[in-house]
C-alpha cells in the first residue's frame, strides 16, 4: 500500500469517527433537551370571563378555567405545546352557550405547578375529567395539537359523549420522524401520545378537523389516526388554506365543531 493511500484511508477513518461522535452526541442532546422541544409552558394569565379553579392532581395544583353554565353538558379543552388555553375562552364561551366549559393549564402552564410530561398530563386530565364528571353528565371533549393526543387518552379511559381532535395526529414519534429522518426518533423519544393505538378503545363519535395548509402536522399522520376509528365513528373536517397555528381564525373551524355537537 502506498504512502498516499494509507493518509487517505487514515483520513477517511478519522472523518468517520468524527461524524459518529458529532451524531451521537446530537443524538445525547435531543434525547437530554426533548421534552424542552415538545412544552413550551405558557405564563399565568388572567382573565375576567372565566373562574380560575385550582385542583389537586398528583401532587401538583392545577389551574383550570371554568365557565359554569346550567344544564348536564359539558365541554373540556386541551390546547396545544405552546397555547394559552385562556386565548379561548371568549370564542368558546359565544360559541356553546349550552356547555359548561372548562380548559386545562397543563402542570407547568398558566399557574398549574410541575413539569409536563405524557405521564402527568395523562394522570391531570384524568384528575380533570373526574372532577368535571362529579357537576355534569354529558362530557365532550376538544383536543388541539398536542391536546388531541390528551384527548384520546382521556376518551379511551373514561365515557365520553364527543370527541373533537383539531390538527391531530397519530403518533408523536411518526410525526418527529417526518421532521427529523435522519434521527432514530424511535429509540430517544420518551413522551410519544401513541393515539394510534388508543382509538381502537374509543366508542365517541369523534371529528377531525385538519388544516389544510398545516406546516407542523402533516397530512398525512392526521390522516392515519383518522383512519385508525370505524369509518361510521369519524368526521373528517378539512379547513382549506388553513396552517397549523392559524386554524381558529377560521369561521369554518368553530362552525365544524358547533355542528357536530349540536348532532348529538
Amino acid at each position: 500500500m502506498s504512502l498516499d493511500v494509507a493518509r487517505l484511508m487514515r483520513a477517511v477513518v478519522l472523518f468517520l469517527i468524527v461524524a459518529a461522535v458529532v451524531y451521537l452526541g446530537l443524538c445525547i442532546f435531543v434525547y437530554a433537551t426533548q421534552r424542552s422541544q415538545i412544552y413550551f409552558p405558557t405564563a399565568e394569565t388572567h382573565h375576567p370571563g372565566a373562574r380560575a379553579v385550582r385542583l389537586r392532581s398528583h401532587g401538583e395544583s392545577l389551574k383550570i378555567w371554568e365557565i359554569p353554565r346550567a344544564g348536564s353538558r359539558a365541554l373540556v379543552y386541551f390546547g396545544g405545546n405552546a397555547e394559552d388555553v385562556s386565548w379561548n375562552i371568549d370564542a368558546l364561551s359565544a360559541a356553546f352557550p349550552d356547555h359548561s366549559l372548562y380548559l386545562v393549564n397543563y402542570r407547568g402552564y398558566g399557574g398549574s405547578t410541575g413539569q409536563p410530561s405524557e405521564a402527568g398530563l395523562f394522570a391531570d386530565a384524568l384528575t380533570v375529567y373526574d372532577h368535571v364528571r362529579a357537576q355534569r353528565s354529558e362530557i365532550s371533549l376538544v383536543g388541539r395539537s398536542l391536546g388531541s393526543g390528551v384527548a384520546v387518552y382521556v376518551a379511551s379511559q373514561r365515557p365520553v359523549h364527543r370527541l373533537v381532535l383539531v390538527t391531530a395526529y397519530d403518533s408523536l414519534v411518526n410525526v418527529a420522524r417526518s421532521h427529523f429522518r435522519f434521527l432514530p426518533v424511535g429509540l430517544l423519544l420518551r413522551d410519544r401520545y401513541e393515539s394510534v393505538r388508543r382509538a381502537r378503545d374509543i366508542k365517541a363519535p369523534t371529528l377531525m378537523v385538519i388544516a389544510g395548509d398545516d406546516e407542523i402536522i402533516p397530512r398525512a399522520r392526521s390522516e392515519a389516526l383518522s383512519n385508525a376509528f370505524p369509518p361510521e365513528q369519524v368526521q373528517v373536517q378539512v379547513v382549506r388554506g388553513a396552517m397549523h397555528n392559524s386554524l381558529d381564525l377560521s369561521p369554518e373551524y368553530l362552525r365544524a365543531v358547533q355542528a357536530f355537537l349540536a348532532d348529538g
